[in-house]
């Protein structure tokens, strides 16, 4: 399937990849260098959250408070925060021509929820599509971060930080999320670029700069 965003003047990048993975790490890093090389505005979001409404969907999904959170309820809370971002904020940024960055949207929400926690794809595939305005709104491209699920567990560990409601699940969710994004980066070779997470921050940077740089014009 080949994706084009609809709006030509905006930019619209999406990360993906299991918790753990950097993928956060090289949302700051691209930032910050499109920032630098180019003159149109770089604005970034995060799933959930990305907006007031967002986060505080985003406490609620997180929170291990919630630990007896029905599958189908986590499902439509995602989404419910996604059709906000892309309405109040996603579509107007790249109405404005600007560059969109998002950490996690669609295909997060494909993986985790359907490939992990066994809801139907297809249902979730049309719950997407009603979130990004009948698909309008769908990024050019997807930078993939793919690291095991136990390297990203380790990760995740040696932080020292508390461990969220998500980040809690045993391995095998985390494999199922992993085997998921593996075959939708198969299914979606136009939108997606896979990247080895066990390189150095700055070599998988560097792979991103090139698309980066190829994208826009940059020399």
């Amino acid at each position: 399937m080949n994706h084009e965003l609809k709006n030509k003047n905006g930019l619209f990048i999406t990360f993906e990849g299991i918790d753990g993975c950097g993928k956060s790490t090289q949302v700051k890093k691209t930032v910050e260098y499109l920032k630098r090389v180019q003159d149109k505005e770089v604005i970034v979001f995060r799933e959930p959250g990305g907006n007031e409404i967002g986060e505080k969907i985003r406490e609620i999904l997180l929170n291990k408070k919630f630990n007896n959170m029905s599958n189908e309820t986590e499902l439509l809370l995602f989404i419910a925060n996604r059709a906000q971002l892309v309405k109040n904020n996603i579509k107007t940024e790249l109405d404005n021509g600007n560059i969109v960055i998002c950490d996690r949207f669609i295909d997060s929400t494909t993986a985790y929820q359907g490939y992990g926690r066994g809801l139907s794809i297809n249902f979730i595939n049309s719950l997407n599509n009603f979130a990004t305005l009948d698909g309008e709104i769908i990024p050019e491209f997807t930078f993939f971060i793919d690291l095991s699920p136990i390297e990203a567990e380790k990760r995740v560990h040696s932080r020292g930080e508390e461990i969220n409601r998500m980040e809690k699940e045993g391995i095998d969710f985390f494999s199922k999320i992993y085997n998921g994004f593996k075959k939708i980066a198969k299914n979606e070779k136009d939108r997606f670029i896979t990247i080895d997470g066990n390189n150095s921050i700055d070599n998988i940077f560097n792979k991103i700069k090139i698309k980066l740089n190829t994208n826009l014009g940059i020399k």
